[in-house]
């Protein structure tokens, strides 16, 4: 039991003990931090850089998760927050509105694609995907097609954590501790066409997605729910075609586009939003992270008019919220990053400095287990392989030795901080600040090319059976 006795605020000294003693970190092997492991504890920011306790630099390399793209530090916002609460602290838009949710609607209305004007905050990304799928079914509910109850996704996309964004997620590791999960899921492929068949139709994935409606039956499919560049899996760009393909099949069987967007919005591509970069218009948009910068926990589902209409009228409601959706102060800062997106053309810079950054990255194609570099925007990964002629993969305890035993730790050490992943293929992901330059990218290709060429020399030289 916890004692109710003021206590100090505890020093540096001791925080790697509190950390293992109270704090149960997100996706994370707890197991992993003992008195030699320590925890990292990132302490302050500035800019395109993390520090930590001990005041050492990181290059932020992942814009701590795809989130602060606007860059560390920035102290307008925080002053934007302190602003609205001596205004407004803190009040519902249940029934009610308040200044600052009403202005940022607006703000995003004003830069969706189509006919995307009406603004449901949540508090976060996963809630944003729930809140699409909840809509979906209501909204055939009430267009008379009850049945119309099951979301389509892609293998290995990430969604989020919530029971009905869990089963949007196509990563077995993710759901099995918490099955059963709520009904309606399937999968169709992504668009990874590294391992593709020599010859197969550049839209082939995109028409499985009809094959999988069809069989399931179009009279009971809701939505189909795409990010534009697929997260996990790498950073998986469509083909040319491949959305305009899909739109086609979704309006063709009258099941809703959802864009997921939680990563893809607010610059990661170089607009403010992915289907802008594909040349799409979604019935549903769902975003979070970036739209504040991550400097206060904000989300939003965004629909068009035409799936906003039947719920417009008499005693129709919406029967879902979240107590801090909308929340004025996380608002307010959506608006100050807005200004500062603006100000300082962030999506424009992400333009113009994109082909520079991606050639830092294909340049590493000389290391032999750089099998794939993709992307677009400020967000690619590089795929690793056995061997670049054939593509063959790693197996699973390699992966395990490569990316957590080496690579992660490693590249950490030497100050950069990115995601060694393998939820599918083993990946080295990077997404920068909006804000990063020549100068980062320089940076991060010292970094990456040391670490990935020794990575290479330890796999050829055999993985030691005590690595595995």
């Amino acid at each position: 039991m916890a004692s109710t006795d003021t206590v100090t605020r505890p020093t540096t000294g001791n925080l790697q003990e509190l950390a293992r003693r109270h704090l149960w970190m997100h996706f994370t092997r707890m197991g992993a931090y003992d008195g030699v492991n320590h925890v990292p504890i990132i302490a302050r920011g500035e800019g395109a850089y993390v520090y930590d306790e001990h005041g050492k630099r990181y290059l932020d390399g992942l814009s701590a998760l795809f989130c602060v793209n606007a860059g560390h530090g920035r102290t307008e916002l925080g002053e934007a927050a302190a602003r609205q609460v001596e205004e407004l602290d803190f009040y519902i838009i249940w029934s009610y509105a308040h200044p600052r949710a009403i202005e940022l609607a607006e703000r995003i209305a004003s830069l969706t694609p189509g006919d995307l004007n009406r603004v449901f905050f949540t508090s976060g990304g996963s809630e944003a995907v729930e809140s699409a799928i909840k809509l979906a079914r209501a909204y055939h509910q009430r267009t008379g097609n009850p049945r119309k109850i099951k979301f389509l996704t892609r293998e290995v996309a990430y969604h989020g954590t919530t029971m009905g964004a869990l089963q949007a997620t196509g990563i077995p590791a993710l759901r099995t501790d918490f099955e059963p999960l709520v009904p309606g899921g399937m999968k169709a492929p992504n668009t990874n066409s590294y391992h593709w068949p020599e010859g197969r139709d550049p839209l082939w994935a995109a028409d499985q997605i009809e094959e999988k409606i069809l069989f399931e039956g179009p009279e009971t499919v809701a939505a189909v729910i795409l990010e534009p560049l697929q997260n996990a899996g790498g950073c998986i760009p469509p083909q040319d075609g491949y959305f305009q393909r899909v739109r086609e099949i979704c309006d063709r069987h009258d099941v809703l586009l959802v864009s997921d967007e939680v990563i893809c919005a607010w610059g990661r591509l170089g607009h403010w939003f992915g289907s802008d970069r594909y040349g799409y218009v979604p019935d549903i948009i769902t975003t979070a992270k970036a739209l504040t910068s991550a400097y206060a926990p904000m989300g939003a589902m965004i629909a068009s008019d035409r799936v906003y209409e039947p719920f417009a009228h008499g005693k129709e409601s919406f029967t879902h919220g979240f107590t801090f959706g909308g929340h004025p102060v996380a608002a307010a800062v959506a608006l100050a990053n807005l200004d500062i997106f603006e100000r300082e053309d962030l999506n424009g810079h992400v333009l113009r400095k994109q082909d520079e950054f991606r050639a830092m990255l294909d340049g590493l194609r000389d290391i032999p287990i750089v099998g794939d570099v993709r992307g677009d925007g400020f967000f690619h990964a590089i795929e690793l392989v056995r061997d670049q002629e054939t593509k063959a993969s790693f197996t699973d305890e390699e992966s395990e030795h490569l990316l957590r035993g080496y690579l992660s730790g490693e590249l950490y050490r030497r100050g950069l901080i990115c995601r060694a992943d393998d939820r599918g293929d083993p990946v080295v992901q990077l997404a920068p600040p909006l804000i990063s330059d020549t100068e980062q990218f320089d940076e991060i290709e010292a970094i990456l090319r040391p670490v990935l060429t020794e990575a290479c020399d330890r796999i050829e030289g055999g993985f030691r059976t005590e690595d595995l």
